[in-house]
């Protein structure tokens, strides 16, 4: 990959036993003849239906830039790969990342004091799990354009494109429906961590969009998590940002990627 970055690719065992990928975007100057100062690291959970490599290569020349490394894991959920919806086990794995990258890359060397989480969408969604269920682990966390009630989300396909074909594989994944397997979709939504990611104090940056065609009703969803994280007092910086962005990769490459390192100030603006 061009622009001074580089990837590099492991396998690890997902809480299932199942083999999945793995993809590293880090400065290209560095490697194993070069090994790297301890570097902050980025943990990156992809959206629905995003492969790894695909989400690797969408932070460009972020790294480079700011000399940090990303780690974007494949995922695995309860039972879908690509449509893990924040299911406890895939929340696990995103905790053990910086472990899994110590034992197959060591060359590649990180400040363990400055570790991030970063997502969108579905990936969003998984960002602000594992700042409720691991706080102690994030130096800062920025989630876009996210699913925070995923009940609702549910109700909310029929909405979105390819509406009934999603539902039917939350059904899938989760067990069942809203109706069926309640706890089940509490337990995958960040609205029901509120309180613990508000006492986490843990910086966190909100995105969302009045204008996404995919999680629709972003008041009902990042909006709502915003409101309900105000109103119990974060110890932490609480900040978001608003707008009229399409739910795109170009939007999160050319516009979210970039705002959510400087804001963490990874990189300089």
């Amino acid at each position: 990959m061009s622009d001074g970055v580089r990837l590099w690719g492991f396998r690890y065992r997902a809480h299932n036993g199942v083999r999945r990928f793995a993809v590293v975007v880090a400065p290209a100057r560095y490697g194993p003849d070069a090994p790297t100062p301890p570097l902050p690291l980025v943990i990156s959970p992809h959206g629905r239906g995003v492969r790894a490599i695909t989400n690797a290569r969408l932070w460009r020349d972020l790294p480079a830039r700011g000399g940090f490394a990303v780690i974007c894991p494949g995922g695995m959920g309860r039972r879908l790969p690509l449509h893990s919806w924040g299911w406890r086990g895939q929340v696990d794995d995103l905790a053990r990342m910086p472990s899994l990258l110590r034992g197959a890359r060591p060359w590649l060397r990180f400040d363990p004091t400055r570790v991030y989480a970063v997502g969108g969408s579905m990936g969003g969604q998984e960002t602000l799990l594992l700042l409720g269920r691991s706080p102690r682990l994030l130096a800062g966390a920025v989630a876009f354009d996210s699913v925070t009630d995923f009940g609702l989300r549910y109700r909310q396909f029929a909405r979105s494109p390819r509406g009934r074909a999603l539902q039917a594989l939350a059904r899938v994944e989760v067990g069942g429906t809203p109706a069926t397997r309640p706890d089940a979709y509490r337990l995958r939504s960040p609205m029901s961590w509120a309180r613990q990611i508000a006492a986490s104090g843990v910086p966190l940056q909100l995105w969302w969009s009045d204008s996404d065609e995919i999680v629709v009703d972003q008041a009902t969803q990042s909006g709502r998590l915003f409101e309900e994280l105000e109103r119990l007092g974060p110890r932490g910086r609480l900040e978001k940002r608003t707008g009229s962005w399409s739910h795109t990769a170009t939007s999160y490459a050319r516009l979210q990627l970039p705002g959510a390192v400087a804001w963490l100030g990874l990189v300089d603006v």
